[in-house]
């Protein structure tokens, strides 16, 4: 097996031995790269953009008329 050096595992041992030993230390590693919390880091920062960009759009819709028109007047008294 690939797992006998790190897992000490015996040719003449029994198999279901060697399965419930590999078993045990599949579960063992997985446990360990399970508890990292990066995946919900990342889904906050999602929800975080996601926010921000909600409340852009709201701005620049209820916004948008008010600043054309003051850039309209403002691009008027330059011309002049």
């Amino acid at each position: 097996m690939i797992f006998q050096k790190h897992l000490k595992i015996s040719d003449a041992g029994d198999d279901c031995v060697s399965m419930i030993t590999l078993y045990t230390f599949v579960q063992s590693w997985l446990d360990a790269r399970r508890d990292d919390d990066r995946g919900a880091s990342l889904v906050e920062y999602a929800l975080l953009v996601a926010l921000i960009a909600v409340v852009c759009i709201a701005a620049i819709s209820l916004l948008g008329g008010a600043a054309s028109d003051k850039f309209s007047t403002v691009s008027n008294s330059l011309s002049n």
